[in-house]
């Protein structure tokens, strides 16, 4: 039974990652593109720690840690960058 749903919230993310990519594609201003790839990082820890849950594996779950925090770096470095030019400073 555990299988049966960790298979079918997998396909619920893989949807979602779809409709996440369309609006990233299709983002009328810069700031959905940002939000896109914020959500894009979130649903793919989500895929990977479901992925981890069906294959009983630890390498998934580290992986997913690595893309959460470079996820919120990249975010908040992109929101900087695009509220005042730069980066750093």
């Amino acid at each position: 039974m555990l299988s049966l749903a960790l298979h079918a919230a997998l396909a619920m993310v893989a949807v979602a990652m779809a409709l996440t990519v369309y609006r990233l594609l299709r983002g009328p201003d810069p700031a959905d593109r940002i939000l896109a790839l914020d959500t894009l990082s979130i649903n793919a820890i989500a895929l990977l720690l479901l992925g981890g849950m069906l294959l009983s594996g630890t390498v998934l779950f580290e992986a997913a840690l690595l893309i959460a925090m470079t996820g919120f770096v990249s975010t908040a470095a992109l929101c900087r960058y695009l509220l005042r030019g730069d980066v750093i400073g």
